[in-house]
């Protein structure tokens, strides 16, 4: 009889030549893998590094600058409540090494104090934001890492390196992963957390405190994560139910008596199962409310970290929330600077926002916004792969499982996000390509050979469209819509045109147009003198003076008023800058 020792693994001194031969090939694989892995976030260093590199601030930035600033050197949470302050403390973190100076006496708002850092301190402005974007790229990069790894865990390498070429080449995710913003760190904290308790399925006492963690990083960096909670701790309900049950089933058994064979006794069995089944429902209650304190005490350090005494004065005009608001502000148990933060994104919900639709400019905002933003800026490859991967995750058995993780968290903030008032840009959804990059890395597992060639093609077109927009990812769209010549003409702000060209336009003007009268209409946060545009604003003279070169920022195309249409209507446009910014000539 043989022995059970036959089964071990061979060492050096009795390996065969056939297990020497897979172990080499395993040995490639990793290897291949390996590289895979670091060129394509190589590549999207590259694409990161670059844009921040040549990028004006773009609207939001200055005001997370400063906000750092004010945090990193007066610990003082006096400025953009409506943000917690995480996502600002990773942007101050980077800003230590520009050593920015700003005057502790200094008294404004927000948006003058962004402008007073950048423009008014003698700071060198370029510098000042490549430090405060560098850690968010870091952070983007790392994000990469849990796409791999989540998908890793799903399907295996093949598909963990599809989700990685998504992610690492989606224009949205690298355009606002340049950025010292705060969209791409609460979506990878979240889906950081979602993988977190997906791996709680095996070992609960180890994920769930992390998941907690992440998922109060995720809260502390933006509010807007927040109606993912109640779904993350309905995912660590089941995770630790399935460890649970797991366990039962692989729980050591006496050998004789699995020998027996035994007679049911449906008598007792019944009410076991039964408890059984409550007791893992608590279990789970009990982790889910672990999980619950690891993320509000994370919350809470975000503030401390900032201002360990936790001294908050309420804004004089602090908006007033009643009825269900109220009762969420007054139950939450997070820090007071948080709750009044939230009063302020509820009064920004109750404002009228103009919103820009395939040309047509409105008021108010429309439901269906943001899923038509997403069908414009997403690479077609992309969302055939979306589309791939959610069949396969739906259909294969193995992979059921892994639904309500990967489809439920962003399906539920996207619902809330199109309940919104505000129709300003797909970064309000920026969760959406970071979770369907995983889902998508699911679609390896039909074992065609078309859909493996499939597959890679689609890979492939998503690569080349991305590489053809470099570096002008903001305002991407795909080439069912032109391309990103074409989405000024579909949509506005944050998706086409935020403020990052204005240094672009600056290095146009003196290269191509020196000594030209300009006039310019500019819709961002920068200060054109800054960069060496001498410009007066065309609005302010009457409409026969305006003569010479015209450049206007395309959301001020889209949202212009009838003396802007006057002046464009007469005026011959005669370069694009960044696809942001339109040049004309007026006779």
């Amino acid at each position: 009889m043989a022995s059970r020792h036959d089964d071990r693994v061979p060492v050096d001194g009795d390996a065969t030549p056939t297990t020497g031969r897979w172990e080499g090939l395993r040995r490639h694989r990793r290897a291949l893998f390996a590289v895979a892995v670091i060129l394509l976030l190589a590549q999207m260093t590259v694409a990161m590094v670059t844009t921040a590199v040549e990028q004006t601030p773009t609207i939001d930035e200055p005001v997370y600058a400063g906000t750092a600033v004010v945090y990193v050197q007066q610990h003082s949470l006096r400025y953009n409540p409506e943000h917690p302050p995480l996502g600002k403390l990773i942007i101050g973190g980077g800003m230590l090494f520009a050593r920015p100076h700003l005057d502790p006496a200094f008294q404004g708002d927000q948006t003058e104090l962004g402008r007073h850092l950048l423009y008014e301190s003698g700071n060198d402005p370029w510098r000042v934001m490549l430090w405060a974007r560098l850690p968010v790229i870091v952070l983007t990069l790392l994000f990469g890492l849990v796409v791999l790894a989540f998908t890793r865990d799903l399907v295996g390498r093949v598909g963990a390196l599809v989700a990685l070429a998504l992610y690492a080449f989606s224009p949205d995710v690298i355009a606002h992963g340049s950025l010292a913003t705060l969209d791409v760190p609460a979506s990878g904290f979240l889906l950081t957390s979602v993988w977190l308790v997906w791996r709680a399925r095996r070992r609960p006492r180890l994920y769930v405190p992390l998941a907690g963690l992440a998922l109060g990083a995720a809260v502390a960096t933006k509010m807007s994560t927040l109606p993912a909670v109640p779904v993350l701790l309905l995912l660590a309900v089941l995770s630790v139910r399935h460890a649970g049950r797991t366990a039962a089933d692989t729980e050591p058994r006496d050998d004789r008596a699995a020998a027996e064979v035994q007679p049911p006794r449906p008598a007792v069995v019944a009410p076991d199962h039964g408890g059984g089944a409550l007791r893992l429902l608590g279990t789970g209650a009990v982790a889910a409310a672990g999980m619950t304190l690891v993320a509000v005490a994370t919350v809470w350090a975000a503030y401390l970290a900032v201002d360990p005494r936790l001294r908050w004065t309420a804004p004089a005009d602090l908006p007033a929330v009643h009825g269900l608001r109220a009762l969420l502000v007054g139950l939450l148990p997070l820090p007071e600077p948080y709750r009044d933060g939230m009063r302020v994104q509820f009064g920004f919900e109750d404002t009228v926002w103009q919103g820009f639709l395939f040309g047509r400019l409105y008021r108010g905002s429309l439901w269906y916004y943001l899923p038509a933003a997403l069908l414009v800026k997403t690479p077609l490859g992309m969302a055939a792969l979306w589309a791939a991967g959610t069949t396969a995750l739906t259909a294969v058995r193995r992979l059921r499982p892994a639904v309500p993780y990967l489809l439920l968290p962003p399906v539920v903030l996207l619902a809330a996000a199109m309940n919104g008032s505000r129709d300003l840009g797909v970064r309000y959804a920026l969760f959406v390509p970071v979770f369907l990059a995983v889902v998508a890395g699911c679609a390896v597992v039909v074992r065609r050979r078309w859909a493996g060639i499939g597959a890679a093609a689609l890979v492939l077109f998503v690569a080349v469209s991305s590489l053809l927009t470099y570096p002008y990812y903001l305002p991407y769209a795909n080439e069912a819509f032109g391309g990103p010549a074409g989405t000024r003409l579909r949509l506005h702000d944050s998706n086409v045109d935020w403020g990052q060209d204005l240094g672009r336009l600056a290095d146009r003007l003196r290269r191509e147009h020196p000594h030209e009268k300009v006039w310019l209409v500019y819709k961002g946060a920068g200060v054109p003198a800054a960069y060496g545009i001498d410009a007066a604003d065309p609005r302010t003279v009457p409409p026969e003076r305006v003569h010479g070169l015209l450049a206007v920022s395309d959301t001020a195309i889209a949202k212009a008023d009838s003396r802007l249409k006057a002046l464009l209507a007469g005026s011959r446009p005669v370069d694009d800058v960044g696809h942001s910014i339109t040049v004309f000539r007026r006779p």
